[in-house]
């Protein structure tokens, strides 16, 4: 299923479409606040909280100390009491220090408390490389937050869905999860002024193709438009799903383009063992079981912590020619010996996708 979009000649960057989603929140709802790790410094989180400061002022926009564990208690207090807090990580590996309030709090309190507690809270936190971060500063841990019951986790490729989705978070009544890729930040797309909702768990097909289905979680859906762009050149015709939410999946809009393509390329920001490449990878093969042989592959982290040399996150992470090359031999396996054209493939870095595609 295709979320349905608005047309909109605006063109916004990722990070000043989070921006203005919380900011219309912030303006209908009083109830609503932003804190965390440097949200009210002057560079604003690259810019994401420019101005609420500002508009808010520093009741609704403040600063915390290096206490993630004690922070987490504060957000998910106030969340209970009726609040919607915005509670900023900066990145996700800072999260870790926040797990037992996330895991044994946050997530369980509705259940336990038979429905009657409710915890509306986005946590936002980076992940993905960036000059070199290395092991501690660059990691993708969506999947732990996604084998929890109780939060939800929403991953945005583009500006469109980052204000949509970041609306709909907001508005939830769960905790959620909510991922940036940081090299998404200054990427573009067209996003209307008006304030509109993406709903949580609906995926979008963002190409159409015949023979072989990609799932980009994150940025990697971008590396996997430039990669389907790729193959064109050798004639397969690739067909690109955005999960958008990683939990709750949208597993049929993912098998409806199985049924046409009859093979999976799954490609993650992220290590592959226990992953959100292997859920969606189980789920594929549990719905078709029995009914189809379908060929399925994923694609992300090796198991080792990330590098931080350029070297090395040359091999570690996954770029269009990778992508390509993989989904080219689940196509084409007696010719798996296919390699791009460079001139294509270093062109397909500079095409700028414009959401929600």
């Amino acid at each position: 299923m295709q979320n349905k979009s608005t047309h909109s000649d605006r063109s916004l960057a990722y990070v000043d479409a989070l921006r203005e989603g919380m900011e219309q929140e912030m303006a209908d709802d009083p109830q609503v606040f932003v804190f965390g790790l440097d949200v009210d410094d002057h560079k604003a989180i690259q810019g994401s909280t420019k101005g609420l400061l500002e508009r808010f002022g520093p009741e609704r926009v403040f600063g915390t100390p290096l206490s993630e564990d004690a922070m987490t208690g504060v957000a998910i207090g106030a969340a209970m009491a009726g609040m919607r807090p915005i509670h900023v990580h900066i990145r996700m590996d800072f999260m870790m220090l926040a797990m037992n309030q996330l895991v044994n709090i946050g997530a369980k309190a509705h259940y336990m408390y038979g429905g009657q507690v409710k915890v509306p809270l986005v946590v936002r936190s980076m992940i993905g490389k960036s000059w070199g971060q290395g092991a501690q500063h660059s990691q993708g841990l969506h999947s732990l937050f996604m084998h929890i019951p109780g939060l939800k986790v929403v991953a945005p490729s583009n500006a469109y869905d980052a204000k949509g989705t970041m609306i709909a978070a907001i508005r939830d009544n769960n905790p959620v999860i909510f991922v940036e890729h940081r090299l998404l930040y200054y990427t573009e797309a067209p996003v209307p002024e008006e304030s509109y909702v993406v709903e949580l768990g609906k995926g979008r097909v963002c190409r159409e193709g015949d023979d072989i289905t990609i799932v980009g979680i994150s940025n990697m859906l971008m590396e996997a438009l430039r990669a389907q762009e790729i193959l064109q050149d050798a004639k397969v015709s690739a067909e690109v799903v955005d999960p958008i939410t990683l939990h709750p999946m949208d597993i049929d809009t993912i098998c409806e383009s199985i049924e046409k393509t009859g093979r999976l390329l799954i490609v993650d920001n992220a290590w592959t063992r226990c992953g959100a490449s292997a859920e969606i990878a189980a789920q594929v093969a549990e719905r078709f079981g029995g009914q189809r042989a379908i060929p399925i592959k994923r694609m992300g982290f090796a198991d080792t912590p990330c590098p931080t040399t350029p070297a090395l996150e040359d091999v570690f992470y996954a770029n269009p020619v990778t992508i390509a090359k993989a989904a080219h031999t689940m196509v084409h396996p007696e010719d798996d010996g296919w390699t791009p054209n460079p001139e294509k493939a270093t062109l397909s870095y500079q095409s700028q996708f414009k959401g929600p595609f």
